[in-house]
């Protein structure tokens, strides 16, 4: 009798240990998810700013156009933090091309602009800021693609649907940026 309850409690123990295991493991896989949606906030917080910055040298020659731009811009805008979703990202990144496209048809009409150096500059820093989006974006993608598999796998499926986690949407490249005219 005795060696037939060790080998239960050793069974439960191990089923315990595999499931503080699992969920310690989904845990991760969620944070490494939520950092990821944080660094994208980051860098279009600072894709935003080098925006605004590319809008204050468009005032000298379409204030209307820049000032009105600036304040849709502000109204529009939102923080992007771990708890935000593909969605939010999506809306986000819209108003920033809607915005690079009215400034595109500025810096058209006004060729000094466009040959403007602090312009040149500005606009090399909104494309860097774009690519670093870009890769914060893969690796939101790759985080999401490692917690979705973990959750869809037999047995973790039910630990992961007991303890909520649930699996994420990935971000999509947005259609209408590839055919975005050049900005220099």
């Amino acid at each position: 009798m005795l060696p037939t309850i060790i080998i239960i409690i050793a069974i439960i123990g191990v089923i315990i240990l595999w499931i503080i295991s699992t969920q310690r493991k989904l845990v991760m896989l969620d944070e490494n998810i939520s950092n990821a949606m944080s660094q994208i906030g980051v860098q279009l917080s600072s894709r935003f700013d080098a925006l605004t910055a590319l809008l204050d040298l468009t005032k000298g020659y379409a204030k209307h156009e820049s000032e009105t731009l600036i304040k849709t811009i502000q109204s529009r805008r939102s923080v992007i933090t771990a708890k935000s979703t593909p969605d939010d990202v999506q809306r986000q990144e819209g108003i920033i091309s809607e915005a690079l496209g009215r400034i595109a048809m500025v810096t058209e009409q006004y060729p000094e602009l466009k040959a403007n150096e602090t312009y040149i500059k500005t606009m090399d820093a909104v494309q860097t800021f774009e690519n670093m989006v870009r890769t914060s974006r893969l690796i939101y993608n790759d985080s999401v693609t490692k917690l979705n598999r973990e959750i869809r796998m037999f047995p973790v499926s039910m630990i992961a649907t007991m303890l909520g986690f649930r699996q994420r949407e990935y971000l999509v490249e947005q259609a209408d940026k590839a055919n975005m005219p050049s900005m220099k």
